[in-house]
C-alpha cells in the first residue's frame, strides 16, 4: 500500500509539473518586446501571428481624425486587422518608450507615411498573464 502511494504522488507530481511546464511559454513570452514588436508587425506589415495574445480583452482603441474621437474595442480591431492580414503598409514605423515601470508601459509607435504622421500612444500593462496592450490612443498630424 504503501509503494502504491508513492507512485501515485510520484504520477500526481509528475502530471502537475507537466501543467506547468504547458503554460510557461506563453508566459515567458509576454513580455514587454514581445508585445510591441508584435503589434508593430500587425499594424505596418499585417502580420497577426500573437496578437490576439497580446491584447488584452478590455483594450480600448480610440483614434482622433480631426475633432472627432473613434472608440474601438478588441474585437473591433482583431476583426479589421484580420480583414487587412498580410497588408504592408508604406510607411517607416519608430518606435520610443515614453514611460516605463514594473506595471505599466506607454510606447509611442511612429507611422511616417509621405504626407501625414500616425502616432500611436501604445499602453502595456503587467496584468498577470504576461504585458498586454490595454489602450492605443492614435493621433494623426
Amino acid at each position: 500500500m504503501k509503494t502504491l502511494k508513492s507512485l501515485l504522488f510520484a504520477a500526481l507530481l509528475m502530471v502537475s509539473t507537466l501543467v506547468v511546464k504547458a503554460d510557461e511559454p506563453n508566459a515567458v513570452k509576454l513580455t514587454k518586446t514581445y508585445a510591441i514588436n508584435t503589434y508593430i508587425s500587425a499594424v505596418s506589415q499585417g502580420k497577426m501571428q500573437g496578437l490576439n495574445d497580446i491584447v488584452d480583452a478590455n483594450a480600448k482603441f480610440s483614434m482622433l481624425r480631426g475633432k472627432q474621437l473613434l472608440t474601438f474595442d478588441k474585437a473591433d480591431v482583431l476583426n479589421f486587422m484580420v480583414k487587412n492580414a498580410n497588408v504592408k503598409q508604406e510607411c517607416t514605423t519608430t518606435a520610443s518608450v515614453v514611460e516605463s515601470n514594473t506595471d505599466i508601459t506607454v510606447v509611442k509607435v511612429d507611422m511616417q507615411y509621405n504626407n501625414f504622421v500616425r502616432s500611436n500612444y501604445v499602453t502595456l500593462a503587467n496584468t498577470g498573464n504576461g504585458w498586454k496592450i490595454t489602450n492605443v490612443y492614435s493621433v494623426f498630424k
